[in-house]
């Protein structure tokens, strides 16, 4: 991980700042392939070395990524349904299986929000289709900076903890990962399980079910 790119965010981050965090942080948190890897451990290994704030670094990241996620919520509601359900195919999106996601997001845009944006590779696009759904705009932002600010926090503590060690940085982050994914896994069957004793009992109390 700790290549010549990675030492070239470093003095990027250093040089540019916070500023340098949030740009780079809404590039990742928008369409583009860009890993939060490369900029959050680095700004956590600066904050180790006393040239930044850890915890301002890690505020600056959550901002970009709420920027980033901003971008593509508007995007999807600017382009809507037809360029998704015409263009989807070539992303490899069904049109069943996207009008499967738009459902699920209007009816659990939430916890779809919340834990997408703990997941690698999801966190990306997990916007798209909550703009697309005219999630509520606060409740998309509340969850957005939820998932985001965990992800950014563990990876800012990895770079704070590891410094440069690519060993221990690779060590941490691939723990961290499964931990991640295991602890959204688990929300989420809770969620489900709630949910459905929810309706169950809502079918129960309607008189005409």
């Amino acid at each position: 991980m700790l290549n010549e790119v990675v030492q070239w965010i470093v003095a990027t981050v250093g040089q540019w700042g916070y500023t340098g965090i949030v740009i780079m942080m809404l590039l990742e948190s928008s369409f583009f392939p860009f890993p939060s890897e490369v900029v959050m451990i680095p700004a956590g290994y600066l904050a180790q070395k006393g040239e930044m704030n850890l915890f301002l670094a890690i505020a600056m990241g959550i901002l970009g990524s709420w920027l980033g996620a901003l971008l593509n919520y508007y995007l999807a509601v600017f382009l809507g349904r037809p360029f998704f359900l015409k263009y989807g195919k070539y992303l490899l999106i069904s049109e069943d299986k996207f009008l499967r996601v738009e459902g699920f997001f209007r009816r659990h845009g939430e916890i779809g929000t919340f834990t997408g944006r703990l997941i690698p590779v999801v966190r990306q696009y997990i916007s798209f289709p909550a703009g697309l759904a005219r999630m509520n705009l606060a409740h998309f932002l509340f969850f957005t900076g939820l998932g985001a600010g965990i992800w950014v926090t563990i990876l800012a503590c990895i770079g704070y903890i590891a410094g440069q060690n690519e060993q221990i940085i690779r060590r941490h982050l691939h723990n961290a990962t499964i931990w991640v994914l295991v602890a959204s896994i688990v929300i989420v069957a809770i969620y489900v399980y709630f949910y459905r004793r929810k309706m169950r009992r809502d079918r129960k109390s309607d008189p005409a079910s």
